[in-house]
């Protein structure tokens, strides 16, 4: 019955008096009363928080907003134009599938893919609002070149970021046919992170990278400084002076035909956020002086207590012959000179990867944590498959094939759990490499291969209301940027994009349809929720965040509570949104989530700029 019906039952019973109906009526209006503001009250304190990409979406994409609630939700959700107040869409709102995140245990779905129409909107749930949601066919803008600036802020010897000279004193040798601590010239190439060191297993990832980049986009990438970074075009875009940076430290890492250098300083450089023209590491020579360098002997190392596990030096050999035999490539047309020095340096390297098949890891010195690569068939195919595209020498096209089926499908995607970058590199590009030459029998096994390993994130995805399949292992947003990745690489060699939507859920995921509601690259949307106070020294001595980084990301609890040296600066701002199995922070002093990574940001290098211009 209607309060309407109720006044007018009231009024037509003549056995009361009116001063009597009178005060039931004024009972029954304070009773409304009370009810709706305590509704109103109820709506206030009611938490709801939206979910979305926080750059955009282009108009094709799938869009599935996720909405977390403390109470249920009743109704519908709408898309609306702010600038009209009109609805555009409006659904029911639907419960997410698979595992609640956290402490919002109502967590619901709200797809509006059927719009395709360029605009800003806002998301309106529960009586209340998102921030602005952008759907429009640029939406992804330039911000490739923010990450070549993050590369640039990264660089060792001249570093124009600081203005500075750094680490003249890389390095005295160790391991090498000669006596320990004689000098070489190995400055160059890019500080791994937080951190001061450098290592060849993610710098010749890097390179390679990055010409992957150029050469599947490459009228993605501007001139705005030249090689040494300044603010001023050379004729050569961006991602080439940057990749030209790794290319040169990779010759210089192999001096003579049989040498190769695999790493510069250790965990003594860990003293504290530094600029890096004022290190106060010692490595037994004085602060701020020469840096341990590391032979490749394809051995066990470690000048400390710590040794690595390694069996060989094919990663390396294999990986840097693939960034060399790129750069001769494309350096044919710009430099001939240096072309042939990487094509000479990566034929050499490839032979010496053929001689000592198996993996070099990185060395550790007062500390167990380093990297644990134990992958490298892989990298060969990657090396042999790049010098057959220059050279059309066949013998290299039948070690690309063997190579890929000792390889075949190996990798992060199918564990839940691996050592710290025991998988690296997180995907495997040889396959890629390979595809175009390989006879249609291969090609078919190539595609099933990667696809084999989508469909292992597809599986772990569909556990929880994010759909995200990655493991929160250490660097975690490195294997999403990997995913995103093979997905597009795997589009591009077979055309099927079945699990395109898949994808689109992870690349939204690095751009704050997350728990935390934070992108995952700093500065990146501009002006929206990113990663601000970085495990990074520009971040601790200057009070600057440079844009472009990515951060490592969310982590297992059961790794990130057992680190050594991790203590929180602040309270956790994202204290409401964590959940008992994986954290994340935005703290200068979380190093396992929080803590930009060069190799991270190189990787995503590629598929950012193919986003520059629609996909």
């Amino acid at each position: 019955m209607s309060f309407l019906s109720i006044f007018a039952f009231v009024f037509k019973m003549p056995h009361l008096a009116p001063r009597t109906q009178h005060l039931i009526i004024y009972n029954i209006m304070l009773r409304i009363f009370f009810l709706v503001l305590l509704c109103s009250i109820q709506l206030q304190a009611q938490e709801i928080h939206f979910r979305v990409n926080l750059v955009g979406y282009f108009p094709g994409d799938t869009k599935i907003a996720l909405i977390m609630s403390d109470q249920p939700l009743r109704g519908k959700a709408g898309l609306i134009d702010p600038g009209t107040g009109k609805t555009i869409l409006e659904k029911k709102l639907a419960m997410a599938a698979g595992q609640s995140w956290g402490q919002f245990k109502y967590q619901y779905e709200f797809d509006f893919t059927d719009v395709r129409e360029a605009g800003t909107y806002v998301i309106e749930a529960g009586g209340k609002r998102s921030s602005k949601v952008l759907i429009d066919p640029q939406v992804y803008g330039n911000y490739q070149e923010d990450l070549l600036a993050f590369m640039r802020q990264q660089r060792c010897g001249y570093n124009p970021y600081f203005g500075e000279v750094c680490h003249q004193g890389d390095g005295r040798i160790f391991y090498a046919p000669v006596p320990d601590s004689t000098f070489y010239d190995f400055t160059g190439g890019w500080h791994d992170a937080g951190d001061q060191l450098k290592y060849l297993i993610t710098g010749s990832n890097a390179t390679a990278r990055m010409l992957l980049a150029y050469e599947l986009a490459p009228d993605r990438f501007a001139d705005r400084v030249d090689q040494y970074g300044h603010p001023q075009p050379n004729g050569i875009p961006d991602v080439l002076d940057e990749a030209r940076w790794g290319l040169e430290w990779i010759l210089k890492l192999h001096p003579k035909a049989d040498w190769l250098i695999h790493q510069i300083a250790d965990d003594r450089d860990h003293r504290g956020f530094k600029y890096p023209h004022r290190d106060n590491a010692d490595y037994g020579w004085g602060p701020n002086s020469y840096r341990a360098a590391y032979f490749a002997t394809g051995t066990p190392q470690g000048l400390g207590k710590w040794k690595s596990e390694a069996t060989g030096i094919a990663n390396l050999a294999g990986r840097s012959a693939a960034a060399l035999a790129m750069g001769a490539r494309i350096w044919a047309y710009l430099d001939g000179s240096f072309a042939q020095k990487c094509y000479r340096a990566a034929e050499e390297l490839y032979q010496m990867g053929q001689k000592q098949e198996g993996y070099q890891q990185g060395n550790s010195f007062g500390v167990p944590y380093r990297y644990n690569e134990d992958t490298w068939a892989d990298d060969m195919e990657w090396g042999a498959a790049e010098l057959y595209k220059l050279t059309l020498n066949t013998s290299y096209l039948e070690d690309a094939v063997r190579y890929a089926g000792l390889i075949r499908e190996e990798g992060w995607m199918a564990r839940d759990s691996m050592a710290h970058y025991q998988k690296y590199p997180f995907m495997n590009v040889g396959h890629y490499a390979l595809y175009p030459m390989a006879p249609e029998a291969l090609k078919k096994q190539l595609a099933g291969w990667y696809r084999a390993n989508i469909e292992k994130i597809l599986t772990r995805a569909e556990t929880n209301a994010f759909r995200i399949g990655v493991p929160f292992l250490w660097c975690s947003n490195n294997l999403l940027v990997n995913f995103v990745t093979q997905v597009t690489l795997y589009e591009k060699m077979t055309g099927d994009r079945q699990y395109h939507k898949v994808m689109l859920l992870h690349r939204d995921w690095l751009f704050g349809r997350n728990p935390w509601g934070t992108g995952m690259f700093t500065g990146i949307p501009e002006n929206g929720e990113s990663p601000e106070d970085v495990h990074l020294p520009p971040r601790a001595l200057l009070q600057q965040t440079p844009a472009g980084g990515l951060v490592d990301g969310p982590i297992y609890r059961s790794i990130h509570d057992h680190l050594l040296g991790l203590t929180l600066n602040e309270a956790d701002e994202f204290a409401a949104f964590q959940n008992a199995h994986v954290v994340y922070h935005d703290d200068l002093g979380d190093y396992s989530t929080n803590e930009p990574t060069m190799d991270g940001t190189a990787d995503a290098i590629l598929i950012l700029a193919l986003w520059s211009k629609g996909y």
